[in-house]
């Protein structure tokens, strides 16, 4: 070989290891987020003052984001996925995208139930019931089997049935109690209904404020969304209604969660677990109770999130969350039996 042309081959050879090795080192996280909430921005933020790392973030619904995963490969620059629902990060991990992360601190902060070999809730979301004061007696709606009761004919407003909340819901009911009885509750649920199935679910609570039914489902961070609203009507619209904590002498009530894990071909690995670590930090569990109004999943974390603090304090359900997914296409299934659409 000519002295000139191993030169610049060398040139070359030592320019790609110091690419490579720049991009190794790269202060950068790449975050795929499904959590379209404007106040996760402070999370970022402050990951950012703490350790140098810049969050280059990409957001999405969350089929999209899965979608645009896989199909991006070995190539894909995602570092995390953030989304919400255990039932989708699930998904996730079927696909075969996550990678297991080994972390004593998460393993020391998050409780076993709520974390897997690869992925990890970060706040919690509780399903309550929500019910017209003055029309329904709360006694009435203790539990989630009691919104299948006949007593209830006409009065319930539902989201749809193949929304991962409900969905969840339903197959937590297949964890404790196996598929009759399931189907049984469902199909109680769906001769209840005031209307078919429609909207989201502050617009359940809405129309149980309204009078347009007598009782519903709603996530929690909906009802605080609205207690600490600048509106007045969305005030007096929590106000109208009456809470009630389901299953408190039993299992406990519904709980899903928000969270995430590292990619298999995560570019910035040390990142990305630093990351995953910082969002089980007191300040960022603070931060999702008090800017989005979500429970954090740490045990013992302070809260100053005022809506919160009137919910109260509840039994929740302890069901590991790997247990929803285990069951969501079986709770699909048997709305679809049942006309739950």
């Amino acid at each position: 070989m000519h002295f000139p042309l191993l030169r610049s081959f060398l040139a070359v050879a030592l320019a790609t290891v110091s690419l490579a090795g720049a991009q190794a080192q790269e202060k950068v996280l790449n975050l795929y987020s499904a959590r379209h909430y404007q106040t996760d921005e402070a999370l970022y933020s402050n990951f950012t003052r703490q350790t140098g790392i810049t969050v280059k973030r990409i957001e999405g619904k969350e089929d999209e984001l899965l979608e645009r995963i896989r199909n991006e490969g070995a190539n894909s620059p995602a570092d995390v996925l953030l989304t919400v629902d255990a039932a989708r990060l699930a998904v996730a991990h079927e696909m075969g995208l996550l990678a297991p992360v080994r972390s004593k601190l998460l393993e020391t902060r998050i409780p076993a139930h709520l974390r897997t070999d690869d992925w990890f809730a970060f706040s919690l979301r509780a399903r309550v019931i929500v019910y017209a004061k003055g029309v329904v007696d709360p006694q009435t709606v203790q539990n989630y089997a009691d919104l299948a009761n006949p007593g209830l004919r006409g009065k319930l407003c539902s989201r749809s049935g193949s929304h991962p909340y409900n969905l969840s819901l339903l197959a937590s009911i297949i964890a404790h109690q196996g598929e009759a009885k399931a189907e049984e509750w469902a199909r109680g649920v769906v001769a209840n209904f005031a209307r078919a199935p429609k909207g989201g679910d502050t617009d359940q609570i809405r129309a149980v404020a309204a009078g347009e039914c007598g009782v519903a489902l709603a996530n929690t961070y909906y009802l605080a969304r609205l207690m600490r609203s600048d509106k007045a009507e969305d005030r007096r619209t929590s106000e109208r209604i009456g809470v009630v904590w389901p299953d408190q002498n039993g299992s406990g009530t519904h709980v899903n969660v928000s969270g995430g894990g590292m990619l298999k071909t995560a570019p910035h690995r040390e990142a990305a677990v630093k990351f995953l670590e910082y969002l089980a930090s007191d300040e960022a569990q603070r931060y999702f109770a008090d800017g989005n109004n979500e429970w954090p999943v740490v045990p013992g974390v302070k809260v100053g999130n005022p809506a919160l603090e009137k919910l109260g304090a509840f039994k929740a359900d302890r069901l590991p969350v790997g247990s929803l997914a285990t069951y969501r296409a079986k709770a699909q299934l048997i709305f679809d039996r049942v006309g739950h659409r």
